[in-house]
């Protein structure tokens, strides 16, 4: 084989690796964004949950019932 087709082959190769993994880092930082959406998601009906559940429970409900009637 003449050099210069070993040449032209190893850039080929080159260039289609390169492509390759800008591709894969295009769809990595894709997927990490879509994952941090549906962290921030998670975050905000865990801290409603918190404070549906800090409201429910039955002390305060109780106490809540008592100062309505106290008024």
């Amino acid at each position: 084989m003449d050099s210069t087709v070993l040449v032209t082959l190893l850039s080929i190769a080159v260039i289609l690796l390169s492509v390759v993994i800008v591709a894969l880092l295009v769809v990595m930082t894709l997927v990490l964004v879509k994952v941090r959406r549906i962290a921030k998601s998670v975050d905000a009906i865990t801290g409603n949950l918190v404070q549906a559940t800090e409201w429910l429970t039955p002390t305060k409900v109780i106490s809540q019932a008592i100062k309505l009637f106290r008024k």
